[in-house]
């Protein structure tokens, strides 16, 4: 795989690694075309996985690199890191404040952002995709580093963070799916939406990449506004709805950390 992409250059290299993302969120998608519904143990495990790949990926593949790569550029590391995390968390916590959308799972009454008359369906999906950005982001910063050629950054760390960023976006394609075709609406239709919160990952990690390759020097930065985007994703949205059931908390916290585990793995090995 690893000789497969360094055929390409970095851009392509983020847009093919994303199109590997969004294409897992469709495979989620499409579990409608086999059930109606997924066991509700199933999916909270799935989505404690996510979470924990998610943690695991934003210090490994992104926090870690940007502190070195900070350090090397003569910046300091701690101010550095703490700068370009907390700003990650904060653009998402105006993101999530001002774009309409509903998690999964919730009533039309307890959708989030600015009041529309937009469909559930449509709300359901702007959910998850709000949580795609920075994940397609943080694949295409972490292909544009090794472009970059800084030391704390390698080609096999970039693989290692776009698939478990695949892995855990396929029970989010589900998350979305099911829902709806429960509400009634037609395999097809439940799956074109569950499959199109994936969409915005390819063009957020061309974007990462661009940006990058174009401004190294706040690389660091974008390293760490990635890794505090993910966090708040995965604090405010995967772990209270993969917990939403009070009996599944203690199999979800399993998971979670298998999910933080495998994604360990990835790093340290591919990286």
């Amino acid at each position: 795989m690893t000789d497969f992409i360094l055929q390409f250059d970095p851009v392509m290299q983020a847009f093919l690694a994303t199109l590997f993302t969004w294409g897992l969120t469709a495979a989620g998608a499409g579990l409608v075309f086999f059930t109606r519904t997924v066991n509700a143990r199933l999916l909270d495990s799935m989505l404690g996985f996510a979470a924990g790949v998610m943690i695991a990926a934003s210090f490994w593949s992104l926090l870690s690199p940007g502190i070195q790569m900070a350090q090397n550029l003569g910046q300091i590391p701690w101010l550095t890191a703490a700068i370009g995390f907390m700003s990650g968390g904060i653009f998402m916590r105006l993101t999530d404040r001002f774009l309409p959308h509903l998690h999964p799972g919730l009533s039309m009454n307890k959708s989030e952002g600015i009041k529309t008359s937009w469909q559930r369906s449509t709300l359901l999906v702007l959910a998850v995709t709000l949580h795609n950005i920075p994940e397609g982001l943080a694949v295409g910063v972490a292909f544009g580093a090794v472009a970059a050629g800084l030391p704390s950054a390698t080609i096999g760390g970039a693989i290692a963070l776009a698939i478990g960023i695949g892995i855990q976006n396929f029970p989010e394609g589900a998350a979305v799916s099911m829902p709806l075709r429960r509400d009634g609406m037609s395999k097809g239709r439940s799956f074109l939406m569950g499959q199109a919160s994936g969409i915005v990952e390819p063009v957020a990690g061309v974007l990462g990449a661009l940006f990058v390759l174009n401004m190294q020097s706040v690389l660091p930065y974008a390293l760490c506004f990635a890794a505090g985007a993910m966090i708040f994703v995965v604090v405010e949205e995967l772990i209270p709805e993969s917990q939403r059931e009070y009996k599944n908390i203690d199999l979800v916290t399993m998971a979670t950390m298998g999910g933080f585990t495998v994604m360990m793995i990835l790093d340290v090995a591919l990286g």
